[in-house]
């Protein structure tokens, strides 16, 4: 009888408690410190925050020598990341640390940096950090000390000041910040917020995207810029047989009711396995709301299934706050649209929900505090087996109140706050009187969150003008 196997991703998930069979490769590679052959096992698998990352460990019989590096194997965040962090307490200094080869590590106290792709990706702590630097320094001071003893006596003042730090004699800001979005910063508080934390995101520069290796169509394409009829013609000679991901739609060849009427299909990858799947895609209109696409994708390798929610127009002009009671399972049947930039809150378990850890998702009140629990249950998952015992009684009682919410015997108040004004929350009554467990709190956006969407920079209106005064003054000059 023939047996088949079962299948698995290229990035299995680390598992500590089932300790699955991980396969480890190994390869026969020089030891950088004796010469000699080594060891180097690489490990392709799939953690909380850093998504998918290949693990490198060298070992050396002859010398001893051993090395640890981490580098992404999945895609690049869309967006950059920065994180400052107040360093306190000694739990503070404990905090886990997550870097790529493209973040860049500074003290604000000491003004000193280290550059980005100085020094590989690793998983370590704010004082693993240090005692690296610290390491770096001192290797050299015996020579430096004799060559250039000047030099060598700053270093021992800057090492001492580092010991400072380290022994926490005062306090001091740390911030790491990727371009490749892929670090992070332990919150010892988790679920709740942590204050001593402000983590921002930004959109990367055009030498960015180059150093990350990232180019448009454009940019890898040819050097000699083509005219607007030269590309239209170019795309009028496609065969329809090539077999490309976006082709162009002729003009008339689909109206909005057929496309309204029309489930699309396209082929994509997995985002747990990375095998090939298909995802559809349909536009839906939600009653008393607005259109939205609804994507959703089934793997047939490992049985992932998700759906994601696109809003089908702009952003609206103003922000909404979403306030709803969940007085039991009457209001788990509610239909919520999420939006990306939505976030959450709920008060009575004083537990915070970023607006990118959910995604943009139409679902019920109950499936979204389901998703909630899974992706706390994911995100605290990578450091569950060595944290402390105060954080595993915390996070227990928090998943021990949640799971009895989610049950129906525990009130609570979830707060969906959208600057885009995108978000929306079933109302229970159909006959138009007002829903007593549905609050509904429509604000104008700051400035800040505007600039946050890229909204300040954006002109909708006589955006032509700009360019034809410039071409006026050239003209005249």
């Amino acid at each position: 009888m023939e047996t088949i196997a079962e299948p698995s991703g290229i990035f299995p998930k680390l598992n500590v408690e089932e300790e699955p069979e991980l396969s480890v490769t190994e390869v026969e590679s020089m030891c950088m410190n004796c010469q000699e052959n080594g060891i180097t096992r690489l490990l392709l698998t799939q953690i909380p925050f850093y998504k998918e990352v290949v693990i490198m460990s060298f070992s050396c019989d002859h010398c001893g020598f051993e090395n640890n590096e981490i580098q992404p194997g999945g895609e690049i965040a869309p967006k950059g990341v920065e994180i400052r962090t107040e360093i306190v307490t000694a739990r503070d200094l404990n905090r886990r640390v997550v870097k790529s080869d493209f973040s860049s590590i500074r003290i604000e106290e000491l003004d000193f940096e280290i550059p980005a792709q100085s020094q590989k990706g690793e998983v370590t702590t704010v004082e693993g950090i240090i005692d690296r630097v610290i390491r770096g320094l001192d290797q050299d001071q015996p020579v430096r000390q004799i060559q250039h003893p000047e030099a060598a006596e700053q270093i021992d003042a800057f090492i001492a000041s580092l010991q400072a730090l380290k022994d926490l004699e005062r306090p001091f800001t740390l911030t790491i910040k990727d371009i490749s979005g892929n670090s992070f910063v332990e919150n010892p508080n988790a679920p709740h917020k942590d204050p001593a934390t402000t983590i921002s995101y930004f959109q990367r520069t055009k030498d960015q995207n180059h150093l990350l290796g990232i180019f448009t169509h454009e940019e890898v394409g040819s050097d000699e810029p083509k005219s607007v009829v030269e590309e239209s013609v170019q795309l009028e000679t496609v065969p329809e047989e090539v077999d490309s991901l976006l082709k162009p739609i002729r003009a008339g060849a689909w109206t909005l009711e057929e496309l309204q009427g029309e489930v699309l299909k396209f082929q994509t990858n997995c985002p747990e396995c990375a095998a090939a799947c298909d995802t559809n895609m349909k536009i839906t209109t939600i009653p008393h709301f607005k259109e939205v696409v609804i994507m959703a994708t089934v793997c047939d390798n490992c049985g992932l299934r998700t759906n994601e929610v696109k809003p089908g127009g702009g952003i609206e002009e103003q922000g909404v706050k979403i306030e709803v009671t969940v007085r039991g399972r009457i209001d788990f049947s509610r239909d919520v649209l999420k939006s990306e930039c939505c976030s959450l809150h709920i008060r009575e378990l004083d537990c915070e929900v970023g607006a990118g850890a959910l995604g943009g998702r139409f679902t019920t009140i109950e499936g979204l505090l389901t998703a909630m629990r899974e992706q706390l249950v994911e995100s605290t998952g990578m450091f569950m087996d060595s944290n402390d015992a105060e954080t595993k009684e915390r996070m227990d009682k928090f998943f021990g109140q949640l799971d009895v919410a989610i049950a129906g015997q525990k009130q609570l108040t979830i707060v969906m706050d959208d600057p885009t004004g995108n978000s929306y929350v079933q109302s229970l009554n159909d006959d138009g009187t007002p829903d007593t467990a549905l609050r509904i709190i429509r604000y104008h956006r700051s400035y800040e969150q505007n600039e946050e969407l890229g909204l300040n920079d954006m002109k909708t209106e006589n955006y032509g003008e700009e360019k034809i005064n410039e071409k006026a003054e050239v003209d005249e000059s």
